[in-house]
């Protein structure tokens, strides 16, 4: 009765146990060392980084869309100066909000001017928000008495692609932003992203700059490109764990394909 039944039972392909056991070994060789930040820091001491990354405001260019309110006492005359244009921005994401946006704001043309109401043109392009803000006060001021001119950004964005939770191009709400708050906007990196080579790519007087940043080490706290600037883009590129679980789960596909088709086989032989 047992050899009768040993005889009817198909012979699972050896190499899909070893594709499964390749499988188990592969996702449990994950080191935790490869997915820590700042491995270098001491775990048991302070750590003080006596000179940290300088930021540099960020300069308005053409194509650059600008929030611009002016606030005098009476609103209602204000209200003309602050009439601004709704604009759709395709693809654009918020940390609350991943999808299209409508920003409302003033677009700085080729030629690097501002059309506002009232005030006319206003040359903005090659200044800083603070530099522009003092500028269109001194044109508010010929018209309105003690008037307060707030100067942004409206469409400051950062694109971050590749191994992050939600890769995406983020509208981000100040100008002060580094690459780890740019991170955690997507959600951080996951369990596959190399954190030793991440690559930002700058646009730089019309031509592509492309840096390696090593997040496992604190260094980056004073590297250049710390903080981030308009229109950045953050690339994460996946790991060789990323890749291993790809293959393995290909293998055990494989595998089960085979062993489905070995049974088929021999229910066939069975059957004639």
């Amino acid at each position: 009765m047992t050899n009768n039944l040993k005889k009817t039972l198909p012979r699972l392909p050896v190499w899909g146990l070893l594709s499964g056991l390749l499988f188990t070994i592969l996702l449990g060789s994950c080191s935790v060392k490869n997915v820590v930040y700042f491995k270098d820091l001491p775990s048991d001491t302070l750590k003080v980084i006596k000179s940290a990354a300088d930021f540099s405001e960020p300069i308005i260019q053409s194509d650059d869309l600008l929030s611009i309110t002016v606030q005098t006492l009476d609103p209602t005359t204000s209200n003309i100066a602050n009439q601004t244009e709704a604009i759709q921005a395709v693809g654009a994401s918020s940390a609350s909000n991943v999808g299209n946006q409508v920003i409302s704001g003033f677009l700085v043309d080729k030629d690097g001017y501002v059309h506002m109401t009232l005030l006319g043109k206003v040359k903005v392009a090659g200044l800083t928000t603070y530099k522009a803000r003092e500028l269109i006060t001194q044109k508010a001021q010929e018209f309105y008495r003690d008037p307060t001119v707030q100067v942004r950004f409206a469409n400051y964005k950062i694109t971050i692609l590749g191994e992050v939770t939600r890769p995406a191009t983020y509208t981000v709400p100040n100008e002060k932003v580094t690459i780890l708050d740019a991170l955690g906007l997507a959600g951080d990196l996951t369990i596959y992203g190399k954190r030793e080579n991440v690559l930002l790519i700058r646009e730089e007087n019309g031509q592509k700059a492309m840096v390696r940043l090593n997040l496992a080490d604190s260094d980056i706290f004073q590297s250049p490109y710390y903080y981030l600037r308009q229109n950045d883009v953050i690339y994460v590129e996946p790991g060789k764990a990323k890749a291993a679980t790809n293959n393995a789960a290909r293998t055990q596909t494989y595998a089960i394909i085979g062993s489905a088709l070995s049974l088929l086989i021999v229910l066939i032989t069975r059957w004639r």
